[in-house]
């Protein structure tokens, strides 16, 4: 009665689940409620709603699942890619996946490598050349001038 409470409060986006209602949803195998907390949740409602989505296993959520792969945070994306590999029979669903982690890895690796190409750069904005600064000069000099 009490997780039902709470996934009403968490419908009118007062409350985020804890983990114990999410685990109590993963054990009566309330996939829907699990979806809802995939899509409207915070980044570790999200999260832990993969992984229980993940262990209950049930083809009916991959939509669900395939919706969150491309997720701002990375953890959250992870989830959802485990879960779709453990959940999916699908050979062009499982290259798919395998296709975002090789995505995700070059991503990091052009990050990296443009950091260390930029990493002893000197920058040629100073502090007392920025436009800002320029500007407020100026105005202060058109100040200091009688007005007519």
């Amino acid at each position: 009665m009490l997780h039902n409470f709470t996934y009403f409060l968490f419908k009118l986006k007062l409350i985020q689940p804890s983990q114990k209602a999410i685990s109590f949803w993963m054990d009566c195998e309330d996939t829907d409620k699990l979806e809802y907390a995939l899509t409207n949740g915070n980044f570790k409602t999200r999260k832990l709603a993969a992984e229980a989505l993940e262990q209950i296993a049930k083809p009916c959520s991959i939509p669900a699942l395939l919706n969150c792969i491309n997720d701002k945070v990375q953890n959250v994306s992870l989830a959802c890619l485990n879960a779709l590999e453990r959940i999916s029979p699908n050979d062009e669903l499982i290259k798919t996946i395998v296709r975002k982690r090789f995505n995700w890895v070059n991503e990091i690796r052009e990050k990296r490598a443009k950091y260390e190409a930029n990493k002893h750069v000197k920058h040629t904005i100073y502090r007392w050349r920025r436009t800002s600064k320029e500007s407020f000069d100026r105005v202060k000099e058109q100040l200091k001038k009688p007005i007519r």
